[in-house]
């Protein structure tokens, strides 16, 4: 009979002289920063030197986790690397798997707590809801408003369509959305997004540019082109139903006259954020992926570009000149955003905290009829 499974425990604590928190979703365990340091270093010395500890405490850790799991962690020998057991492997690939994909629901939740916390300290204090499509650029915002200004942003990440239709429904005062530039009025992106959009009801406001493209391993081959998937080759990840990258992604497949269907993995593999589709590629899962250059550069994955996109801030007409939203702007068209996104590859700055006209900024859009030039007299109906 097998031992049962160890529980887990997710817990958290309150740090002083930290008022601003963690950033991001990283989340410290100490057998996983201990295994990862093993794997890196190849010794127990060295990775308990890593780690500001003894070699002694690190050696009883180790000993203590194999106990609770109830299986070997190390195999080492005199003289030789110490080497992850095939078991201790599984378990930190999986873990780092895991945390990946939860990367957006931690980050949710921290700004849930900090919302909570920032209420209970101010009854007065104005909080900024904020649903965006996923972005490694926004979580600097949301550091820079609140070490700067003093401003308490929940941003919770989204698919495009879904943080559009949350600002309609009123479930957040801020939408992030992203656009290729070069997307015309036929391509699904437009299709898709116009409806969600409204000129005189809806202000739109400038932030940034990244870049999306081909991502896989260094040293494999990649597609030459999207309609290379068709062959199965490779395994494809791909971001979730309604996310602005798989409205960017189905748009490509259409164009090459590719079904979705016709690519391996494409309707099975499906991961939440440009940090997991990296990840899932890194570990194998898949072979290629779309996704923003900054996340394959920090999973260490090659990266070669398709299209240039804007990312936008999308708020209410009647929202624009309040306050939290003034100060919104302010901080977007400080030299500090541009800073906060200077070390992110394929990132830069695009007209940063201007107010838009969305008829101008998206080339793609267009009425339904076109607008009646006051100065003409309207026709009779008669």
């Amino acid at each position: 009979m097998s031992s049962p499974r160890p529980g887990i425990h997710l817990r958290y604590t309150f740090e002083s002289g930290q008022p601003h928190g963690q950033h991001g979703a990283q989340i410290e365990n100490p057998l996983f920063d201990l295994l990862s340091q093993l794997q890196a270093h190849g010794s127990i010395s060295a990775a308990a030197r890593a780690q500001g500890m003894s070699y002694r405490h690190a050696w009883g850790s180790l000993k203590h986790w194999e106990e609770v799991l109830g299986s070997p962690l190390v195999l080492w020998s005199q003289g030789k690397h110490a080497r992850l057991t095939p078991f201790a492997q599984r378990l930190l690939w999986a873990e780092r798997q895991a945390r990946v994909r939860m990367t957006p629901h931690v980050e949710a939740l921290r700004a849930e707590l900090a919302r909570a916390f920032a209420l209970a300290a101010d009854a007065a204090l104005e909080v900024l809801e904020i649903f965006a499509s996923h972005d490694l650029g926004l979580p600097k915002l949301q550091t820079l408003a609140e070490e700067r200004d003093g401003l308490h942003i929940g941003l919770r990440f989204a698919g495009s369509q879904e943080a559009l239709r949350a600002l309609n429904a009123g479930r957040c005062r801020v939408a992030g959305f992203h656009v290729a530039q070069q997307a015309d009025s036929d391509s699904m992106m437009a299709r898709v997004l116009r409806p969600l959009l409204q000129p005189g009801k809806h202000k739109l406001i400038g932030s940034h540019w990244r870049r999306q493209g081909w991502i896989w391993r260094k040293g494999d081959a990649r597609p030459d082109s999207v309609e290379a998937l068709r062959t199965g080759r490779w395994r494809f990840v791909s971001r979730q139903p309604e996310s602005g990258t798989r409205l960017l992604t189905d748009h490509l497949l259409a164009q090459a006259g590719l079904r979705a269907d016709e690519v391996p993995g494409y309707t099975t593999c499906i991961e939440d954020t440009h940090v997991a589709v990296a990840a899932a590629i890194a570990a194998g899962t898949a072979d290629v992926g779309i996704g923003i250059e900054a996340a394959a550069a920090e999973a260490g994955l090659a990266f070669s570009p398709l299209v240039d996109e804007n990312y936008y801030l999308l708020c209410l007409k009647e929202d624009l000149e309040t306050p939290s939203i003034r100060t919104l702007r302010e901080r977007l068209a400080s030299p500090d955003w541009a800073e906060a996104l200077a070390p992110l590859p394929g990132y830069g700055v695009r007209q940063p905290g201007e107010v838009l006209s969305l008829t101008e900024a998206l080339p793609w859009w267009h009425y339904a009829r076109p607008k009646r030039d006051p100065a003409k007299p309207a026709r009779s109906r008669a």
